[in-house]
């Protein structure tokens, strides 16, 4: 269980603890993304013996951009530590590796759940819904501790919207904190859109398509961006400051630079200093 509500080390991917599998469990095929296409549960060709990445510190140059913006919000460890205990897939019969690989994106979406949980608890105006929203934390923490073969038959898309119903009220609640009319652009196609300089503050961003957006200088304080879309989308200059709901591979697919002011949540990404 998380130490605080703020404690998110736990949900931080640490590599040197999971069997690399990201790089094993998830298919990805050829493109702007990937230099090559492989299939679920077939290891990537540059993955080592030692379960690390043969080219990692050249995944850009060699065309595997795609492999720098994933992030499992520390699924990986906990699948490979202590759902499975330490027992790897080359390790196990086919029935072993098929339940872990299957168990990986399940326990995925249930870290990432508990990022956007822990956040909501550490957000002040969001106080109305802490109890609601500390049950929900402690509830999916222990889904995250069933047996690969109860997180195998488990329906993460239902607690998916039940979760949502916390956070949507979350969100809400913080967003009304800035005592505006707030723009509601959720889900909305906003791909390549010119909003340099555009004033967000407090937006819903839940879901928008913002791929290649030009958000240059753009004011997106307060903003919701649970499951914006930013790929490729140009942060250079923009005010993300107390933007909720922000994840570091949203931040990863973006492009940004030394003036992009970031919420403490996320880090600001080695490649984006090519941008400043």
């Amino acid at each position: 269980m998380h130490a605080t509500p703020a404690d998110r080390s736990d949900l931080r991917a640490d590599c040197s603890q999971c069997f690399a599998l990201c790089c094993v469990a998830l298919p990805f095929a050829a493109s702007a993304d990937f230099a090559i296409g492989k299939d679920a549960g077939t290891p990537c060709p540059n993955l080592r013996d030692d379960f690390r990445c043969g080219v990692h510190t050249e995944l850009r140059t060699r065309g595997f951009s795609g492999c720098t913006v994933y992030d499992c919000f520390g699924a990986g460890q906990k699948v490979s530590r202590i759902t499975f205990g330490g027992r790897d897939w080359r390790a196990g019969d086919p029935e072993h590796r098929r339940r872990m690989f299957d168990v990986f994106p399940v326990m995925r979406q249930l870290h990432e759940l508990l990022w956007y949980l822990t956040e909501a608890l550490t957000l002040p105006a969001a106080r109305p819904v802490h109890a609601d929203l500390r049950r929900m934390l402690e509830g999916t923490e222990r889904l995250t501790l069933q047996t690969s073969e109860e997180l195998g038959q488990l329906d993460v898309h239902g607690h998916r919207r039940r979760v949502n119903v916390l956070l949507l009220r979350t969100s809400e609640l913080v967003r009304a904190g800035a005592g505006r009319r707030k723009k509601d652009h959720r889900g909305a196609d906003l791909i390549g859109a010119r909003l340099k300089g555009a004033d967000l503050r407090g937006a819903s961003l839940r879901g928008a398509y913002l791929i290649a957006a030009d958000l240059t200088g753009a004011d997106l304080r307060g903003a919701d961006m649970i499951g914006a879309d930013l790929r490729d989308a140009n942060l250079t200059e923009a005010d993300l400051t107390g933007a909720i709901f922000l994840t570091q591979p949203q931040i990863n697919a973006a492009r940004g630079s030394a003036g992009t002011r970031l919420p403490a949540s996320v880090t600001r990404p080695g490649h984006w200093t090519a941008h400043v």
